[in-house]
């Protein structure tokens, strides 16, 4: 389909530490939860309302992951960019199809900015899909070989 687009963005805060797993064909994934609000003033009452959206974050890029273990932790107020992907599996237990709505962080229109400082002088920290970093002080040698199987041409 021309002309479509899928893509997700969101700022919010980690609700637990990143979760990161090894798959069966050896490369990690992280999972992160992260929570975004929203609040007014409710009409009738003159109260004060919040609603709060949890969203799934996986991410696949193996330097992301990297980061994201040293770096990410509860709490951490964070900027993601991704696709907005659902996968669909069979409950073992019951027999029925489940599904999930995740954003996805693979490829190279993806990225994750960390909004929280790690000293006073720096504001934001980017780390991306193409594997570039504004971590002060850190080097963080990724091999750009990772990204060959993703180039789309």
């Amino acid at each position: 389909m021309a002309g479509s687009l899928n893509k997700v963005q969101l700022i919010g805060r980690l609700g637990a530490d990143p979760d990161i797993k090894q798959m069966v064909n050896g490369k990690s994934v992280a999972r992160l939860s992260v929570a975004t609000s929203q609040s007014w003033k409710d009409k009738s009452s003159g109260e004060r309302k919040e609603k709060t959206e949890w969203h799934k974050v996986v991410i696949f890029n193996e330097g992301l992951i990297n980061v994201v273990q040293q770096y990410v932790k509860k709490g951490a107020n964070v900027y993601i960019e991704g696709q907005l992907s659902t996968r669909k599996w069979k409950d073992e237990s019951t027999g029925q199809d489940k599904y999930s709505t995740e954003i996805v962080l693979q490829g190279y229109n993806s990225s994750l900015t960390m909004l929280d400082s790690r000293n006073s002088g720096n504001n934001s920290n980017l780390v991306s899909e193409n594997n570039k970093s504004s971590l002060p002080n850190d080097n963080l040698n990724q091999d750009s070989s990772d990204l060959d199987d993703e180039i789309p041409f």
